[in-house]
């Protein structure tokens, strides 16, 4: 920096000290600019324009401008108490709680529907394994497609209960408590963190969920190729060491059952705590339902098997 330029300064020639600067130009009553003042006189005071906040004082600079908060009004800002998830559109327990107990009420209307018309069974059936395997390959959320899934799912659920229960009387309300103790143990172990998934162990139950419906598709086709067969094919007519191997497989099947409903629980865990969006809600419950009402068939059939033995 020169030595003219030095001179010139205020802050370094002593000026700014002693007052002897120009200062900035003053707003005058009309809005316009009033004179400034001299070297080492105080400016005058003037009155802001009202819309700039004026009172007829010296207004602090910037405060009461538009767009300009105040102290309060940042001070007020700063008390507000944060921002909640459902807010911020990510996912909650609240919400995801909310969207599946939605879901599992359209499944007990369609299942009071088909409970007085079992033929719609097949009808549930084929649309929840569609729109499963649908929704299990979309890479975005599909609210509409989750409740027809839950639909379908009521349909299946309603008809086939409804189908054993004129077989077995009382068998629908066993199937309802076992399922619920099983979804009740499970959720409690895993609050407590007893239980937690291990992808090793993930990928023996998909490895040995994929092995079973090899099995039961096996199976579905030799009933009808042969007729005349026991109600639930091989898992009725074939024993082992005296145990029906429908029962031994659908011990497996429930335990299977309660793992994915450890997934299931981590999977929801894992999004509200990562702060994921709260459309993923709809897949938690999507993924719930699939897994209690897999529980509850298993189980259904277990005890039919049972029943029949007797």
């Amino acid at each position: 920096m020169s030595s003219n330029a030095l001179r010139n300064n205020p802050y370094f020639n002593g000026r700014a000290a002693s007052g002897q600067y120009r200062p900035m130009p003053q707003y005058d009553q009309q809005g316009g600019f009033a004179q400034p003042a001299q070297y080492g006189q105080a400016p005058q005071p003037t009155q802001l324009p009202q819309q700039y906040g004026g009172r007829g004082q010296f207004s602090q600079p910037g405060y009461g401008q538009p767009g300009v908060p105040t102290p309060d009004q940042l001070n007020a800002q700063f008390n507000q108490p944060p921002a909640t998830p459902d807010q911020m559109d990510r996912m909650s327990y609240e919400d995801t709680i909310a969207k599946t107990v939605g879901l599992f009420a359209a499944l007990l209307v369609a299942a009071a529907v088909a409970w007085f018309v079992p033929l719609l069974m097949v009808v549930g059936a084929i649309g929840g394994l569609v729109l499963g395997l649908i929704l299990a390959f979309k890479k975005e959320p599909a609210p509409g497609l989750v409740w027809a899934f839950a639909i379908a799912e009521g349909l299946l659920v309603g008809g086939f209960t409804s189908f054993l229960e004129r077989i077995y009387p009382g068998i629908a309300m066993q199937a309802i408590l076992a399922t619920l103790s099983v979804v009740g143990v499970t959720l409690a172990l895993f609050s407590f963190g007893k239980i937690r998934t291990s992808p090793r162990m993930t990928k023996i139950v998909l490895v040995a969920m994929l092995g079973y419906l090899v099995f039961s598709i096996a199976n579905g086709i030799g009933m009808l190729l042969t007729p005349g067969s026991e109600m639930f094919g091989w898992r009725s007519s074939v024993d082992v060491f005296g145990i029906p191997l429908g029962v031994i497989l659908g011990v497996f099947a429930v335990l299977m059952g309660a793992y994915m409903l450890v997934m299931d629980f981590e999977f929801i865990k894992n999004g509200v705590e990562s702060g994921a969006p709260r459309k993923y809600g709809w897949i938690a419950g999507y993924s719930l339902i699939s897994t209690v009402v897999y529980i509850y068939i298993e189980i259904l059939r277990v005890i039919a098997i049972l029943r029949g033995n007797d």
